[in-house]
This record gives C-alpha cells, sequence and structure tokens, in this order.
C-alpha cells in the first residue's frame, strides 16, 4: 500500500493547473471554490433549458436538468449527513466521507454534459459519433470539467481532482467497453434510438486525464477499478466498480428520479391511482420493510389526494426513507477508503427504487406520446449535426470553427468539436438552429442563433 500517497489529502484538492494563490482574505476550501464555478458556469446555467423526463415548454411544472441537479444535491448532501451520523464512531472512513461543498459539487455537476432532449439527445448524438469515440453524457460532464470549461484556456473548469472523481461514474475508456453496431441505414428517418445507445465510458481521447486522476491510487487499486464484464457480439461491456463519492452521486441520482419524477407524472395526470394501484402497489407490497408494511397505503392516499402538502409529505417521507436507510459497504479488494468503502441501499429498499424507476420507465418514458417528442428532438440533432458536419467552416459559429480548423490541422478528432457544440445547446436553441436551417419563413442575420 502506498501510505505516502494515500494518506495525503492534499494531493485530491490539486488542480490540472497546478497551485495558484488565493484572492485576498478568501478562505475557502478547494471544493467551495469548485462548488462556486460550477454553480456560475454557463454549462450549468443551460440546465435550465434541458429536458429532464418530460419536454422543457410542455408546462412549467415539471423538472429540468437544472431543477433535478440541484434535488440530487440536497439528496447527496443528506446521504452524507446521515452516513456521518449513523457511522460516527467509525475512523476508518469518516475522514474520507466527503464534506457538503465537495458532495454538493459533484451532485451539481454531475448531469452537466448531457446534451439537450434527454437521454434521447444522448443516443443520437452517439449515432452520429460511432466512428469518431461515441458521445456519452458522463463522459462529456468530466470534459467540460477537465477541458471545455471556461475557466481555464486548457484544462476546463479546473476544478479539483477529487471533484472530478466524484464525476467519474465509469472509469474506464469507450474503447475498452464498446460493442458492435448495425450498419447505418440510408435515411435519418429510419434511424432506430434503441440500437445506438452508447457504452457506459468516458472518451478513449480523455485516457491521459483518467490516469491523472487516478494516480494517487496504487497499481493494483487502478487495475481493479478499471476492470470490465466481459462482451461478446453487439453488447458494451460496462465497468465493474465505483468510487465512495460516486457512490453517494449516484444513489441521490436514482432517488430524485426514482420519486422526484414521479410526482410530476401524478400532477401533470400522467400517472393515476389506478395505475398505481394495479402496477405499482402490488410489487411495493411484496417487500418485506417495515416502513412500506406500515405507511404503503397512506403514500397511496396522500399522492392522489388533490392536496399539494398531502403529496408533498408523501414524497418527502419517501426520500426520507430511502436517505435513513443508506448504508456502508466494505470491498476488502482494494486498500484505498475511496474505493474499499461504497454507500447502499439495503436489499429491500434498493428492490423498492428500482420497481419504482421500472414503473416511470414502462408507464412514462416509453408511452407514445412522450416517444414522439423524444423522436423529434433526435431527428432534430441528427439533422443539424448532419448539415453541421457537411461544411464546418462555413457554418460553424467562428469561435467554433476556429477551434475545428486547428484540431483538423493538428491531426486531432474535428467532429468531437461539432458535439461539444451540439452537446452545450439547449432545447430552444437547438430547436431555433433547426428552424433557422430547415423552415424557410424563419431566419434573419438580424436574429442571431
Amino acid at each position: 500500500m502506498q501510505h505516502s500517497k494515500q494518506d495525503d489529502f492534499s494531493i485530491w484538492a490539486e488542480r490540472q493547473s497546478g497551485p495558484k494563490v488565493n484572492r485576498d482574505n478568501d478562505y475557502r476550501t478547494v471544493y467551495q471554490r469548485d462548488r462556486a464555478r460550477i454553480i456560475h458556469s454557463a454549462a450549468f446555467r443551460r440546465l435550465q433549458s434541458k429536458t429532464q423526463i418530460l419536454a422543457i415548454r410542455q408546462n412549467d411544472y415539471s423538472r429540468t436538468r437544472l431543477t433535478h441537479s440541484l434535488e440530487v444535491s440536497q439528496i447527496g448532501g443528506g446521504i452524507a449527513f446521515h452516513l456521518r451520523h449513523r457511522y460516527s464512531d467509525n475512523t476508518s472512513f469518516l475522514p474520507w466521507l466527503a464534506d457538503d461543498a465537495l458532495i454538493e459539487t459533484i451532485c451539481l455537476s454531475h448531469d452537466i454534459g448531457h446534451p439537450p432532449f434527454g437521454h434521447g439527445g444522448e443516443v443520437a448524438l452517439n449515432y452520429m459519433m460511432t466512428e469518431h469515440g461515441g458521445f456519452e453524457g458522463n463522459a462529456q460532464s468530466l470534459r467540460i470539467l477537465a477541458k471545455r470549461g471556461s475557466y481555464s484556456e486548457e484544462f476546463g473548469m479546473d476544478v479539483s481532482r477529487r471533484s472530478m472523481l466524484g464525476v467519474l461514474k465509469y472509469p474506464v475508456l469507450h474503447d475498452q467497453v464498446v460493442g458492435t453496431y448495425p450498419d447505418k441505414p440510408n435515411n435519418l428517418r429510419q434511424f432506430q434510438a434503441k440500437q445506438w445507445s452508447p457504452p457506459k465510458c468516458i472518451y478513449t481521447e480523455e485516457a491521459d486525464l483518467l490516469d491523472w486522476i487516478l494516480s494517487p491510487f496504487s497499481t493494483t487499486d487502478k487495475e481493479r477499478l478499471t476492470r470490465t464484464t466481459s462482451t461478446t457480439g453487439k453488447n458494451h461491456a460496462s465497468s465493474l466498480y465505483s468510487n465512495f463519492d460516486t457512490s453517494i452521486m449516484d444513489l441521490a441520482d436514482d432517488i430524485a428520479y426514482g420519486v422526484h419524477d414521479l410526482e410530476d407524472a401524478i400532477v401533470l395526470g400522467m400517472v393515476t391511482r389506478d395505475m398505481w394501484c394495479e402496477h405499482l402497489e402490488p410489487k411495493l407490497a411484496k417487500l418485506d420493510t417495515p416502513y412500506l408494511n406500515t405507511h404503503l397505503k397512506t403514500v397511496r392516499e396522500q399522492l392522489f389526494s388533490g392536496k399539494s402538502h398531502l403529496r408533498k409529505e408523501a414524497i418527502g417521507n419517501l426520500v426520507s426513507w430511502f436517505i435513513t436507510s443508506c448504508e456502508i459497504t466494505e470491498n476488502t479488494h482494494f486498500e484505498h477508503p475511496l474505493l474499499r468503502y461504497n454507500a447502499a441501499l439495503p436489499k429491500a429498499e434498493k428492490e423498492a427504487l428500482a420497481t419504482l424507476k421500472n414503473f416511470e420507465m414502462q408507464h412514462i418514458i416509453k408511452r407514445p406520446e412522450v416517444q414522439m417528442l423524444v423522436y423529434k428532438g433526435q431527428q432534430m440533432l441528427l439533422e443539424i449535426f448532419e448539415t453541421l458536419n457537411a461544411d464546418p467552416n462555413r457554418l460553424l459559429p467562428r469561435e467554433i470553427a476556429a477551434e475545428w480548423r486547428a484540431a483538423e490541422e493538428a491531426g486531432h478528432n474535428s467532429q468531437r468539436i461539432i458535439c461539444d457544440y451540439m452537446s452545450s445547446m439547449t432545447d430552444d436553441y437547438a430547436s431555433r438552429m433547426y428552424n433557422t436551417f430547415f423552415v424557410p419563413s424563419v431566419g434573419s442575420v438580424f436574429e442571431p442563433i
């Protein structure tokens, strides 16, 4: 075990750019400054106009990527607070449990790389990038933090090593895990999303960044952390492990999705009491947990009472139940505490959350009226990408075109520059660009995109 590295907390506070002199009278920690960089970034603000589950502008109530990220941050902080008190005597992992600023930084930035139109947009961009290294939302989040953010010319947002470790949900390279795709159709209208989902990874061209993030770990830990499942044929492989901070963020993300997005659907009438009773409550009732055994009927009555304060009480109780159920698991094959320990839900609570998420997938996301909007968003992105890629030097904004030319001249992946630009778009921006390109009556030199 490399004690000289592993026992040194300061190595995790390092930035790619190296040490800097702090501003006068600025006593904030590195992670407090990381959090400020995320909150004040353009990439974070753009999340206010990016789809979470239901399309933006369909109503002014449902969650966006921004409000979702704020909720994940709140829940992640709650999980860390709970673990700190539940295991208050455990000195083996408590020194490594993320403080408030760190876990909020990780949670706030976990979706910062997601493109317009939700996961449908992610699949569309991956389709256009399959021959050029792929596109994946988590990989793009890390790329923004390390290379594309606006706080450093070379190092993106230039956040600390540990903040990037927390966002590193899948510590494997694209080329390690990508399977095979079918032949592309001759017409973009024939695009079938289910065939073009990306592997969960970071981009192969970010291999140097992965090495830098993982450098404090021992050779043995790095080798194990980057292991993948085996894959045959068309199936992508996947990573097997994540780190302590990521496990908290991932739980918070799942809880926010499983509970809060369900609330949106209930308010909008997409989920009814009859649907709950037929498809969800019987499955939850089979799970042997004291909370569900006692409160399941009350939760149903409150959720469908038509009274916002009762619905909020039910949602709050569900979230609290999941948070206070969280526990620490230990994988003794790892040496470093950041890899050895993970936050997790017990079996029954984990199954309950998976049941909620599966219900939402089947009865909300896969509804034809939702999928028609997803398909429309995908088609817009496919056609915009195809157009920009046909003549980038002519059609890209000047700054982006200059980056594209520099990549071309250096022999780098110039399509990645187009993809960076498109993934940064909001739903509104992408829609306006599509209309400018393809609707004859729309567009003017006096109405820039």
